[in-house]
């Protein structure tokens, strides 16, 4: 499943696949499937993710639109 805030958000931060992918020591094609939707993103990438952009993963994933959980 493509979750295309995760690609807007890297993009808007202006970071390269390749920058991101070394991020989280995944190899470029690998994380270029990731944010393609062609492969599903694991649990511990989201997490990864979530803390990089300091967000939510509901945030991440378009579950919400406010980017910090209330609780």
């Amino acid at each position: 499943m493509k979750f295309q805030r995760i690609e807007d958000l890297r993009i808007d931060h202006d970071i390269t696949i390749k920058t991101i992918a070394a991020e989280l020591g995944l190899h470029r094609d690998v994380y270029a499937r990731y944010e393609k939707g062609i492969r599903d993103f694991p649990i511990d990438i989201l997490w990864k993710l979530a803390d990089y952009y300091d967000c939510s993963i509901d945030y991440l994933v378009g579950r919400t639109n406010e980017r910090q959980s209330s609780g």
